[in-house]
């Protein structure tokens, strides 16, 4: 059926488009404006840190004896797409040498190793993350200056060659996933039974 008021309205529009003159948009039909997405906020887990630091001050969540026991600290890379293989192992040769640079403002160092590699599981649940690394630390207070922004934000603090090493690499990344665990279990097989030195004795 012909509709003579949407037949009248599109002659108006055509109109004003060839006239050059603006076209004016139904109320109704303009897309509703939304407001930016708020950013996530932190789970348990950050805000159980976040209190911690809060009740001991951020001089004794940094210092080195802050909870001393083996703590790892697990970080993944997606990459942005236009990222080169070149590009990539400049990144992880970056990141490796935190172990070297990683230091106190007194020269001790913060790490005790890293390690690093490329995803290779077949199992499909990777999401897209191609590089992963291992940091273990001697304790929490090691970790905690280690990681510093944006858990530690006060200057003297945190670990300068981190934070560099993070404003280096950021742009290259899709996406990165930290876990970290305090180790409190550890399993390991049976080691296999040593002959006893000397051998059986011999009868004479």
């Amino acid at each position: 059926m012909f509709d003579r008021t949407k037949a009248a309205a599109a002659g108006l529009l055509a109109a004003s488009l060839l006239a050059g003159l603006p076209a004016r948009a139904q109320p109704y039909s303009l897309p509703i404006a939304t407001s930016p997405a708020a950013p996530p906020l932190p789970d348990a887990a950050a805000t159980a840190v976040q209190q911690v630091m809060a009740q001991v001050g951020v001089a004794a969540f940094t210092a080195p004896d802050f909870r001393p026991g083996l703590v790892r600290h697990m970080v993944l890379f997606r990459f942005q797409k236009a990222v080169t293989p070149f590009q990539k192992a400049e990144i992880a040769r970056r990141f490796l040498e935190l172990a070297v640079d990683s230091r106190r403002p007194d020269g001790r160092p913060l790490v005790l190793s890293i390690e690093s590699g490329i995803q290779d599981s077949g199992e499909g649940q990777d999401e897209g993350y191609e590089m992963g690394f291992l940091v273990s630390f001697a304790s929490e207070g090691d970790r905690n200056y280690y990681v510093g922004r944006p858990v530690v934000t006060a200057p003297g603090f945190f670990d300068p060659a981190h934070d560099a090493f993070k404003a280096f690499a950021s742009p290259y990344l899709a996406g990165a996933m930290v876990f970290d665990y305090r180790v409190a279990a550890m399993a390991q097989p049976p080691s296999a039974a040593k002959p006893a030195k000397g051998g059986a004795a011999r009868r004479k």
